[in-house]
């Protein structure tokens, strides 16, 4: 199955250029994941997407976990203000897994009960994930398959960063930080959950880069069930055990809050995190402000902005009959079919670039990132 995930090649930056703006980041919804009645629209009119789009009905939003907290402080209010930007009349059921799959099942078949013609699913588990597509499609409804993929289930389309090179990247600054640093010797890998395609895909992008530098050996490593923290946590203590507190010289965390538990098992230690690089990814706020502070060297910014938007884009579309959307630019095959995609490219985040990035981007602002606790060091970076 990995082999064929592994076909995702970069993307120009160009085309992750989303169609619209942005209208307002909030959302009247309640949190119960359902609505009341309703069904798809009967007339359209032209969207942004390349075709008509629908002009009410109700869209299914299905996120994982919120244990990363880009979910609800990002993709959820930046796809309901793009939905209400496009389709005023439309609704938008809400609904989050926590880590949950059957709980995802149940969610989705009440979005389907209460009328949701389109879902955008964020899979908990992306192969268990395809019972909930086929009895979709099997119904006629719309299926998007949202950050992770859906695996060996027909679906209308894939959105997502191309996450080989999210796990290339982070190893690649992780070595040529140890590299500048004259150290060499045994890394800490600590993966994401083996229940989520796009773990496998960062874990192997990273082994591609780990497996033929020079000096660098994977002492430990662990996957990380449920994504969480205080999982992290245990499994760093776990291998500084192994290891030795002077026994590794790094660590591979595979997001932010990963990073955040291998950090706070080393501090626990009395290893200063400042001199073993840490990598990341999702951008967190925590994340930013502990490469602010020098406690973790890098993470992956990816701007959930384009990949919200294009998916309430493609979602409207779908709702009004346009299965040809003109965002899409390549193809990724799924065990089934090759998925008709939109693949976006992410980018390193370090100390040096983190006001080109995340603050020139409007993902953070000086201000969010600049709290009382980091002031000191944000002046020391000129962020502030």
């Amino acid at each position: 199955m990995d082999k064929r995930y592994a076909r995702i090649l970069a993307l120009a930056a160009s085309a992750a250029i989303s169609v619209g703006t942005l209208a307002a980041c909030g959302s009247d919804d309640d949190d119960s994941g359902t609505t009341a009645s309703g069904g798809a629209a009967a007339t359209t009119t032209t969207g942004g997407g390349g075709g008509s789009s629908a002009t009410s009905g109700k869209i299914a939003l299905l996120l994982p976990e919120n244990q990363t907290a880009r979910y609800e402080s990002q993709d959820r209010p930046l796809f309901e203000a793009k939905v209400r930007e496009l389709c005023p009349d439309c609704e938008v059921i809400y609904s989050n897994a926590e880590q949950d799959a059957s709980q995802q099942q149940q969610q989705a078949d009440a979005a389907i009960t209460n009328g949701a013609r389109v879902l955008v699913l964020d899979p908990v588990d992306g192969r268990a994930a395809a019972a909930i597509a086929t009895r979709a499609k099997q119904s006629d409804i719309g299926v998007i398959a949202y950050d992770r993929a859906i695996e060996n289930a027909e679906i209308d389309y894939y959105i997502s960063f191309d996450n080989a090179r999210v796990g290339e990247l982070q190893a690649t600054a992780l070595v040529e930080k140890l590299r500048e640093d004259g150290r060499s010797g045994d890394i800490v890998m600590i993966n994401g959950a083996p229940t989520d395609p796009n773990a496998a895909l960062f874990k192997r992008g990273a082994h591609s880069v780990f497996d033929t530098a020079e000096g660098i050996r994977v002492g430990k490593e662990y996957d990380t069930p449920d994504w969480t923290p205080a999982r992290a946590q245990t499994e760093m203590e776990q291998a500084i055990t192994a290891l030795g507190r002077d026994g590794f010289v790094g660590v591979y965390a595979a997001n932010d809050g990963t990073a955040g538990g291998a950090i706070a098992a080393m501090r626990s230690n009395g290893i200063d995190p400042s001199t073993r690089p840490v990598t990341g990814q999702d951008a967190e706020l925590a994340g930013i402000q502990r490469i602010v502070a020098g406690d973790q060297y890098m993470t992956i910014y990816k701007a959930i902005k384009p990949e919200a938007e294009n998916a309430a884009q493609l979602a409207v579309d779908l709702l009004g009959g346009n299965t040809d959307s003109n965002l899409v630019n390549q193809t990724v095959n799924n065990g089934t079919t090759d998925v008709p995609s939109v693949i976006l490219d992410p980018v390193s985040v370090t100390a040096d670039n983190i006001r080109d990035t995340v603050v020139r981007d409007g993902f953070w602002t000086v201000d969010q990132i600049c709290t009382s606790a980091y002031a000191d060091a944000c002046r020391r970076l000129g962020l502030n």
